[in-house]
């Protein structure tokens, strides 16, 4: 058989991982150890050799990427799969939305079945009005979202203290309250109450497989423990070395917790079959625990390592070296560009462009980001679900694209159902009985008369109409695809572009066009190329400036994430000026992190260095002006401090010497004294 052939390619560890039939076998996958192909062999292996069905299977995966993938590799093996068989394949949310829209009682909860899924920034807009009206004393409004995400994640209500004795709890009840009246679920919601609705009475799942299991949070964690039966097996593969999500919650003893919780089965991946000898070894250095690397391939070429004067000077350096690189016969997929922060695109982007080399943006941009798109889907939203007061609040009053009714008239509007007061509102209300058989895009945009409200004579018209159109669409396209009446597919097109976002500008990568990929270094996660250059590894870019130790071991993290996507040649640049007044010139500390004998320097010796060379000289005469006129006022302004020490990453531990608001002298073993402009200097003090 086809199927069992394909175990037959695994490498002994691999295949080991797949045998394990233990309650719960939870699988250390070192990077680029074949963890997606050893997962996609497990489901194999189940359904073909152990006879277990696809239907008591649930996968959970982390992104809606990872889950395609899985599906379509296996659909891909197997023609005899049907869409219903996959129906617990996918993002924890998805498969948790699954269970409430077609198996769980939602009722129980005071929800309708076409309950809609909401994204954190519109929970958000809910949760200020509550606190508006309730007179809520909450500290930190402007990181609200923050603070709820991680006050709905505790679960023990005798932690439900705010740390700033302010009203969050009570907000989290109140708001709770009202996107239950809202008929609204957040995605913190989709794992709770289904979580919740879980009963002893449901058949449980024969096995439950997770990818990428570092990255769950407690939630999720719990959901996990609560969907195990008795009887049910689990296997679980990810990387300790790549959680990159903490913001998000995902927590760092997740491995340690499922072990000990259920006396697991522990198996390893260790062998990397992606990277060079060199690019592991340098990576290596970048894990805190000092895990070992262990790689297949060739030594392969050194790591570069460039001194860029900018950003502009590094986007022309880039294009005329993937364009030499492409003439050797590379082709443009193979090649990948890495970033910190999403704006960094900008420069390539330009000049990519004028040197005509494609290249596609990995850019998660969503309706929510475009005005016109979030008000229609806002207006789509309360046209489907009348208790959804918050979307159809900010529908009228939108000052570019509503009625531009005060928050109190709209209010009043929504309460009386005063149809007669509102051409707007009149179309929502009769939306769902007048377009419940669409089938073009253009009914609905006839059926609002749009026109009026995105104003022929506004500037933004051709564009906000173009873009219109292009989600109605899209709309009508998923509702056909799936084969659902409309009302039913609008819906749950709604909540998918709540849960995945929608490409509405094509603003995402295809890895099998022929393009040059520009991405972040979350972004480059799962993915790998046989070129890549990570850009701008200046302390306030890689690493970001830091507020603790936490915050420094994932930054560190996702550096080796980004390092490791690159098969062949990795080339590491920093710059001289970096155009950002809160990024230090010069190279980070994670340049010199790496061993020498690993390292090819081309530093160039652009006016850059002349410059920090004349900044010095400036410095130090003002230095010495400064000193002549306090000496005179007899004020002395060096602070002798012999006993403070700090540390160089080049010249180790050293004693300062002589330090003042803007240079400092230390000695060093071995070096003797080294004097330093602050800014620049990247000393640790001890």
């Amino acid at each position: 058989m086809q199927q069992v052939k394909e175990l037959e390619k695994l490498n002994d560890y691999q295949k080991a991982a797949v045998l394990d039939e233990s309650e719960v076998c939870i699988v250390n996958a070192q990077v680029g150890s074949g963890k997606t192909t050893v997962l996609i062999s497990k489901i194999i292996y189940l359904h073909h050799v152990k006879k277990i069905s696809y239907r008591d299977m649930i996968v959970l995966t982390f992104t809606n990427k990872a889950a395609n993938e899985i599906k379509e590799r296996l659909i891909g093996a197997d023609d005899g799969i049907q869409k219903e068989d996959l129906a617990g394949f996918g993002t924890f949310h998805s498969v948790a939305l699954h269970f409430l829209k077609d198996v769980f009682p939602v009722e129980k909860m005071g929800y309708k079945k076409d309950f809609l899924v909401i994204a954190p920034d519109e929970e958000l807009d809910i949760a200020l009005p509550i606190i508006r009206e309730k007179k809520l004393r909450i500290k930190y409004k402007n990181r609200l979202k923050k603070r709820l995400e991680q006050a709905i994640a505790i679960q023990d209500e005798a932690q439900k203290i705010s740390p700033y004795q302010d009203d969050i709890f009570e907000l989290i009840a109140l708001l709770t309250e009202e996107k239950t009246r809202q008929n609204k679920m957040s995605f913190s919601d989709l794992i709770q109450n289904a979580t919740a609705l879980l009963t002893d009475d449901q058949p449980a799942p024969k096995w439950i497989i997770i990818d990428e299991v570092q990255d769950s949070d407690q939630l999720q964690l719990a959901f996990i423990d609560r969907l195990k039966g008795t009887d049910t097996k689990l296997f679980a593969v990810g990387d300790p070395n790549q959680i990159i999500y903490s913001w998000r919650g995902s927590t760092l003893n997740v491995f340690e917790t499922l072990v000990q919780k259920y006396d697991a089965s522990e198996r390893t991946l260790p062998i990397n079959y992606r990277s060079s000898r060199s690019i592991l070894e340098a990576a290596k250095c970048f894990l805190k625990d000092g895990s070992d690397l262990t790689g297949i391939r060739e030594t392969g070429s050194k790591i570069v390592v460039k001194n860029q004067y900018n950003p502009f000077n590094e986007a022309c350096y880039l294009a005329d070296r993937i364009e030499a690189i492409h003439q050797q016969g590379t082709p443009y997929q193979e090649i990948a560009i890495f970033y910190r922060i999403q704006n960094q695109s900008r420069v390539f982007e330009d000049v990519f462009l004028k040197n005509n080399i494609p290249y596609e943006v990995s850019l998660k941009k969503t309706i929510r980001d475009i005005p016109v798109l979030n008000w229609l889907i806002k207006l789509l939203r309360f046209s489907i679900n009348h208790n959804d007061w918050s979307s159809g609040i900010d529908v009228l009053c939108n000052k570019v694209y509503g009625e531009k009714r005060t928050e109190k008239a709209a209010l009043k509007i929504l309460k009386e159902q005063a149809a007669d007061q509102s051409v707007l509102f009149a179309k929502m209300s009769g939306f769902v009985s007048h377009c419940s058989e669409v089938k073009k895009p253009e009914e609905i945009y006839n059926y609002y008369e749009l026109d009026r409200y995105i104003r022929p004579t506004a500037s933004t018209y051709g564009e906000d109409k173009a873009s219109i159109e292009r989600l109605l669409k899209i709309i009508i396209d998923y509702v056909v695809e799936n084969q659902m009446p409309f009302l039913e597919g609008l819906t749950d097109f709604i909540n998918s572009s709540a849960l995945y976002g929608i490409n509405i500008q094509k603003k995402d990568i295809d890895i099998q066009a022929d393009s040059v990929k520009l991405m972040t270094l979350h972004a480059s996660k799962g993915l790998e190329f046989s070129y890549v250059f990570i850009t701008g590894i200046n302390y306030g870019l890689i690493p970001l400036h830091m507020k603790s130790p936490e915050e420094e071991a994932e930054e560190r993290r996702l550096f080796f994430v980004g390092m490791t996507r690159a098969k062949d040649v990795l080339e590491l640049s920093f710059y001289t000026n970096p155009d950002d007044y809160r990024v230090i010139p010069g190279e980070s500390r994670y340049i010199n992190m790496i061993p020498p004998q690993l390292v090819e320097n081309q530093l160039a010796k652009p006016a850059a260095a002349v410059n920090l060379q004349e900044l010095k000289k400036q410095i130090q005469a003002a230095k010495v002006e400064d000193e002549q006129e306090r000496s005179s006022t007899e004020t002395k302004t060096v602070i002798e401090e012999p006993e403070r020490q700090v540390r160089h990453q080049k010249y180790g531990i050293g004693k300062v010497i002589r330090e003042d608001e803007l240079m400092i002298e230390a000695e060093f073993e071995h070096y003797g004294i080294k004097e330093f402009i602050k800014a620049f200097s990247e000393l640790e003090y001890l």
